[in-house]
């Protein structure tokens, strides 16, 4: 099986692959930590992690079970307890591993499930040659009845001779694929064509649309809802008058496309709101949000966020303080060991329910795993349910009309642009504009790895010259906007984790070639890393 023996190669590899996993927080490329074919370290699990997500499972009336009453233990508002609840229930899935063995096998065999699913998945299993891979069948139980079916009817077949994925990793990536046809390119978007998606309307339409000033623009795309012709609205919208003394009234007969392109790329954000910066490791953004809000006169606080502690901080970069104490003479707050998932039960939060209009969240990244790589199914869900939790702890935070920036590369195989726009089209944030990021005007800070290299390596930011694996120019900014419908949206749908028993009996990565104490060891290492994570302790 050459793919399970290259997946030991390097975590190097691993994140070459990435890309553009590289960012402000819980980012490793492990360049300088080769695995090669030595035996794992015990602490060789723990390289490189700094964002710890949030994950959760679905549907699972165990893990349910007295829940409200942790959300009560910990204190949780009652408004606020949607935000916080997905985390709180991985905790309680994940816990499960340590019940007995009766319970345990239950778990193991997959009866959150209904039963056409588990068939359809023995049938593959089955057709594939690959009933005893338990990473196949990971990936299997994390898919809709529809992507089973797919795979049943369009006679996929997982390639078995990749030199660098196993045959579970393929499938993983080709149902990835599958959905993000649906969600369209990761690369520049402008603001008619996100519109264009989202209502399907046709070529005429774009072309009127394309034509229209900017008052006249903007008027359409808040109004239109689908009861009205849009024909109607743009007839309307010329009967309007321009919006005075505010920001959104600048150059009512400018081009419109042009001129809305301007206002995310300028960040001509509401005044009077409150920002906040997650994961901003060096504060560096922060700083350059908040000279920026400053002179432009905005009231807004900024407040700024790391994961990192700050004595953590502090022996990573020498400036830290300096950059606090001008974060606090421009008024902006300073928070360290924020946990972006988690911010409902982080009483610094306190009394912020609606209050904030613009959120930053740059290269988000859920720390790599030594001698796996990103995209692979036994540490991947974490990068997915970091955007979907992301943006359901948002939810009781931003106002309605607020808007969020994620920075990301397209072609990211861990956070992969498709968990972003996924993630905030669940949770109610519309998809406004997929924009470069060199065309932002806030992309010139000084930008840092997020772990333990930047304490003798540090990032040409000035440059722009970050990251060797990553092409500048397919980093791009996604931009959203709140619109709640008042709807009950329900529980969040996340990716589910391995189980210890999954672990134990995986043979990729650094599992390859292990036997024995020494991999059950290797797994309880990385189950008991998954609980770290998922209740907001650092173990990078």
């Amino acid at each position: 099986m050459p793919w399970a023996r290259q997946a030991r190669g390097s975590a190097a590899d691993a994140m070459g692959a990435e890309g553009a996993a590289e960012g402000e927080e819980a980012v490793f490329d492990g360049a300088d930590v080769p695995v090669g074919e030595e035996e794992v370290p015990d602490d060789g699990l723990d390289e490189g992690i700094d964002e710890a997500p949030a994950e959760v499972a679905e549907g699972d009336a165990e893990a349910d079970g007295g829940l409200n009453d942790e959300l009560d233990e910990v204190g949780v508002q009652e408004h606020l307890k949607d935000s916080v609840e997905g985390s709180l229930r991985l905790k309680r899935l994940l816990s499960r591993d340590d019940v007995d063995d009766g319970k345990r096998q239950k778990i193991d065999d997959i009866d959150h499930l209904d039963p056409v699913a588990k068939t359809k998945i023995r049938q593959l299993l089955t057709r594939w040659g690959a009933m005893q891979d338990v990473t196949m069948k990971h990936v299997l139980e994390q898919l809709s009845l529809e992507e089973l079916n797919h795979l049943f009817t369009s006679g996929f077949v997982p390639p078995q001779n990749d030199n660098r994925k196993s045959p579970a990793e393929l499938t993983s990536q080709h149902c990835k694929q599958l959905t993000e046809r649906k969600l369209g390119v990761g690369t520049k978007v402008d603001v008619i064509t996100t519109f264009k998606a989202r209502w399907k309307l046709d070529a005429a339409a774009v072309k009127q649309l394309q034509g229209l000033t900017h008052k006249d623009l903007r008027f359409v795309l808040e109004r239109y809802d689908g009861t009205v012709p849009l024909e109607d609205l743009m007839i309307a919208a010329t009967a309007e008058m321009p919006e005075e003394d505010t920001t959104f009234g600048a150059m009512p007969n400018g081009p419109g496309l042009k001129t809305m392109g301007r206002f995310n790329r300028l960040e001509l954000i509401d005044p009077l709101a409150d920002s906040a910066v997650f994961g901003d490791a060096n504060l560096t953004f922060s700083l350059l949000l908040a000279a920026h809000r400053k002179d432009l006169g905005h009231v807004g606080r900024v407040i700024a966020t790391t994961f990192e502690e700050l004595e953590t901080l502090r022996e990573r970069y020498k400036e830290i303080d300096q950059s606090i104490q001008t974060l606090e003479e421009h008024h902006a707050e300073v928070y360290h060991g924020v946990d972006c998932t988690r911010i409902a039960i982080d009483p610094r939060f306190e009394g912020m329910a609606g209050s904030l209009g613009a959120v930053y969240y740059n290269f988000p990244h859920s720390g790599a795993i030594q001698g796996f790589f990103d995209g692979h199914p036994m540490v991947n869900w974490r990068h997915e349910n970091l955007m979907r939790l992301f943006f359901r702890a948002l939810r009781s935070f931003v106002k309605p009309g607020g808007t969020v920036k994620v920075s990301s590369n397209a072609g990211a195989v861990g956070v992969r642009y498709s968990y972003i726009i996924g993630g905030a089209l669940e949770n109610e944030f519309l998809h406004v504009e997929t924009m470069p990021f060199l065309e932002w005007h806030l992309h010139r800070y000084g930008r840092s790895y997020g772990d333990r290299r930047d304490i003798y390596k540090r990032p040409d930011a000035k440059n722009n010259q970050s990251y060797n694996a990553q092409n500048a120019h397919t980093d791009m900014v996604y931009c959203f906007a709140y619109a709640p419908s008042g709807e009950d949206i329900g529980k969040q749908k996340v990716r589910l984790p391995p189980t210890l028993n999954t672990l134990r009996n995986c043979i990729d990565g650094p599992f390859w070639g292990k036997t024995g104490a020494a991999k059950a060891s290797l797994a309880k290492q990385l189950h008991d890393r998954f609980v770290k994570e998922v209740t907001g302790t650092h173990v990078g």
